[in-house]
């Protein structure tokens, strides 16, 4: 078997194997929590930084498109890192750190929910956007790897990822993304 074999088995292998690690209870907390703005018409605001700012664009984009159902209300979220003018301003003018945090100012109300995504758990913008979520009696879920980082003790609901690779940690957070879009549509493969 050459090397380039052998590295893909091993990473599949792998992946497989934090996959059947995750702690399913998290997924069923998280989607109370999700179940509940829906049908309280909270909003749901979802943050991320480089490939977790990719997964929460996708996030979004599943849980306002593929959970639709006839006599269900509509999932209300928003992906705060898509306002490219937004975050760009607000960096080159004030700093990187409040690119999230001056958006949920604006835009959370009490009760609604920020997704925070972070392999780390350590992005200083991530951890600032948490804080001003919590001022403002937000719910706040983490999605994050390693051991959760600061992240993890300033979030209502953490799902952290067990590995501590960033690329299988990002990996899992698509699949944690399409298990909840899952959820939302009661525990149902999309186009089924």
């Amino acid at each position: 078997m050459s090397k380039e074999v052998d590295f893909v088995k091993s990473y599949t292998h792998q992946l497989n194997a934090v996959l059947n690690n995750l702690p399913a209870e998290k997924f069923i907390e998280i989607d109370a929590a999700l179940q509940d703005a829906r049908e309280t018409s909270k909003q749901i605001l979802v943050i991320g930084n480089g490939g977790s700012a990719a997964a929460a664009s996708h996030m979004v984009c599943d849980f306002n498109k593929n959970t639709r159902e006839d006599g269900k209300k509509r999932m209300r979220a928003i992906c705060l890192n898509d306002n490219v003018p937004s975050v760009l301003a607000y960096a080159n003018d004030e700093g990187y750190d409040i690119i999230f945090s001056e958006q949920v100012l604006s835009l959370g109300r009490p009760g609604d929910i920020l997704i925070a995504i972070s392999g780390s758990g350590n992005s200083a913008n991530i951890l600032k956007a948490i804080e001003t979520a919590r001022q403002l009696k937000m719910k706040v879920i983490g999605l994050t790897g390693f051991e959760g980082g600061k992240m993890k003790a300033l979030t209502d609901i953490c799902l952290v990822v067990p590995s501590d690779s960033m690329e299988m940690i990002e990996d899992v957070h698509l699949i944690i993304n399409h298990i909840l879009a899952g959820l939302l549509r009661g525990s149902v493969m999309y186009g089924k």
